[in-house]
Parts: C-alpha cells; sequence; structure tokens
C-alpha cells in the first residue's frame, strides 16, 4: 500500500489518524480503573483479530483458542520461575511455537471435519490441555495456580509499576493484530480463505489446497492468541489452568469478532470495544449486589446485539462512518 502525506489530507486518511492520536494521549487523562477497562478492550481487540483469521475468514467456528493462549501464558510464566527467561522468550517465542504445532495437531486431527463437529472438537482440544496442565502439579501447580515472579519495573519482563506501559503494549498488539489481519485479507491467502468459507469443495474444485490454507491461517492465529496469553499473564500477575485453558475464554474470543462483525479488519476492535466496557460496568454495579444479575444484563445485551444485527455491527457502523464522510471538508469528488 503506497502511504502519502497527501493521504492523511483526506477524509479517509486524517480520520483514523486523529483516532490513533486520541488512543496515544488517552493515558493522560483516565484515572486508573477506566485505564484497565481500556487496557482489557484493546488485549481482546488483539485476541479477537487473531480468532477472525480463521473463524472470520475461513468460516471454520473455533472453540479452542484457549488452548493457545494458555500455551503462551504458562511459557511466560514458568519459564521465569524455573529458569529466569524473560516472557519474550519463554511466551512469546517457545510458548509461540508450542501453539504452532499444537494447531498443526489439531488441524491434522480437525479440519477434515465442518460445522459443528469442527466447533465441539476444538472444544475438546482446548479441555484436553486443561486438564493436562490441571494434573501436572509437579511442573504447572495444577489447580493451585501460578504467581508471576516478580521482577520490578522491566520491560524484559513485561512488569511495570504503573499502567500506562501496559496500555501502550496492548495498543501495540491491537494494532498488529489489525495489521495481520489486513495484510491476509489483501494477499492471495485472504481470497483463499474466503473462497473455503463460502463454499469449500467449489475452492478445492479450482485448486485450492482447503486444509494447507486453513492450517496457515490456525498457526498465525494460534502464535497471536500465545503472545495474548503472554501479555495477559504478566498483567494479572496469576493463571490457573482453569481460567487460561477455559471453554468461558474461547467463547468470549468468537463473541468479540462475532458481534463487531466476523471477516472483517475492524469487526473485533468494535466488538470488544463495545462488550468489554458492558461486562466490566455490569460486573462493578450489579456483581456485588446482585449476584449473577450482571451477567444476566450482558448476556441480554449480546442477544440484542445478535438478534438486531446477525452480520454484526461493522455494517451498520460502516455506513454511519460513509455518511458521516460526507460532512467533512476535503471529501473526495
Amino acid at each position: 500500500m503506497k502511504i502519502s502525506v497527501k493521504s492523511f489530507t483526506r477524509p479517509r486518511g486524517y480520520v483514523p489518524l486523529i483516532g490513533l492520536i486520541f488512543l496515544l494521549i488517552l493515558p493522560l487523562f483516565l484515572p486508573t480503573y477506566f485505564l484497565h477497562i481500556m487496557i482489557t478492550m484493546l488485549f481482546f481487540a488483539f485476541v479477537g483479530e487473531a480468532w477472525n483469521i480463521v473463524g472470520g475468514y475461513a468460516g471454520q467456528l473455533s472453540l479452542g483458542n484457549a488452548a493457545f493462549f494458555g500455551l503462551g501464558a504458562y511459557g511466560a510464566v514458568l519459564f521465569t520461575h524455573y529458569y529466569n527467561i524473560s516472557p519474550w522468550v519463554g511466551g512469546v517465542l517457545i510458548g509461540g511455537a508450542a501453539a504452532i504445532v499444537l494447531s498443526v495437531m489439531t488441524g491434522l486431527a480437525c479440519f477434515r471435519l465442518r460445522g459443528p463437529y469442527f466447533a465441539i472438537s476444538t472444544l475438546a482440544i482446548g479441555e484436553v490441555m486443561r486438564l493436562v496442565f490441571l494434573n501436572q502439579r509437579k511442573f504447572t501447580f495444577g489447580a493451585e495456580g501460578v504467581t508471576v515472579p516478580y521482577k520490578g519495573n522491566s520491560l524484559l519482563y513485561l512488569q511495570f509499576v504503573s499502567k500506562a506501559p501496559y496500555y501502550y503494549i496492548a495498543l501495540a498488539l491491537m494494532l498488529l493484530g489489525m495489521y495481520v489481519t489486513w495484510k491476509i485479507e489483501k494477499s492471495r491467502l485472504g481470497h483463499y480463505l474466503v473462497a473455503i468459507n463460502q463454499n469449500q469443495d467449489a475452492a478445492e474444485a479450482v485448486g485450492v489446497n482447503s486444509m494447507r490454507t486453513k492450517q496457515i491461517a490456525l498457526s498465525v492465529s494460534a502464535f497471536l492468541t500465545a503472545m495474548g496469553g503472554t501479555f495477559y499473564a504478566q498483567y494479572i500477575y496469576f493463571i490457573d489452568p482453569n481460567f487460561v485453558f477455559g471453554l468461558g475464554l474461547s467463547i468470549e474470543f468468537a463473541l468479540i469478532a462475532i458481534v463487531g462483525g466476523v471477516g472483517t479488519v475492524m469487526g473485533p476492535v468494535i466488538g470488544s470495544f463495545l462488550l468489554r466496557p458492558a461486562m466490566e460496568f455490569t460486573n462493578a454495579f450489579l456483581g456485588a449486589t446482585y449476584t449473577g444479575v450482571h451477567l444476566i444484563a450482558y448476556g441480554g445485551l449480546l442477544i440484542a446485539v445478535v438478534m438486531l444485527k446477525p452480520e454484526g455491527l461493522m455494517g451498520w457502523l460502516g455506513g454511519l462512518y460513509e455518511w458521516f464522510l460526507k460532512w467533512l471538508p476535503g471529501k473526495e469528488k
């Protein structure tokens, strides 16, 4: 893509640029609690982008991405705990490599299945990983979980005394996820994935290797998700198998993309920016007083969005954005 200074003087150029500048200066004005909400929004937008590559573009409803997430999280924490290795190595490199290996095994076992059978099989992969780490008490600490070893204020170990650095790392992850998704969308791989999503038999008839194409997408998704697990483990300072390998986490990855709009770059971002604040605020205002009511409110919001906009919010917001551009100066003729 050719980018010039002139492109940023047009509505389609300077509107995203203004949004990026806004996100860059936002931590200067937010109190700690709201900064935490922004971090979770940016982070879940990133893992939603990772899920969207295989779940949105390829149309493979994976419910096992928590398996890759957990490998990144445990890789970061355990290698630091036992060998004093940085999470960048233990989580991103080693955990990411382990996630890719697991994705290949998952693809070989599951990609011959379609529809709900594929979804159930990936769910089983995540559950198997949860049980493995739950029962390996000597190495993974089992159900007790493991606390991240404190290393002080250090970029090398992804530990900081304030939330602002976590915010900027989460922002960088979200932008990375959007860029990777955009590059895939514009590439031959992206066209193959869309073809497989629309009609796998027809795509194979014209020469598309569906198994190889889906495997590449799943491996990229797995590596990015493991990166997310590495970051989140260092952010919350504690992990356990029931959380990082849990089905609830896999479902949330998928819902964020589905609500925002699958098969689009901005869909997971929109989904995360809607659902995560809703989850945090309903939990904060209703969770302590009325046990379980915050989950009902959150579920009600999900049902409303899916029923009113089954294709996701991206289509509606895209139309609103086009309308907004018409009123800006410098509109292209």
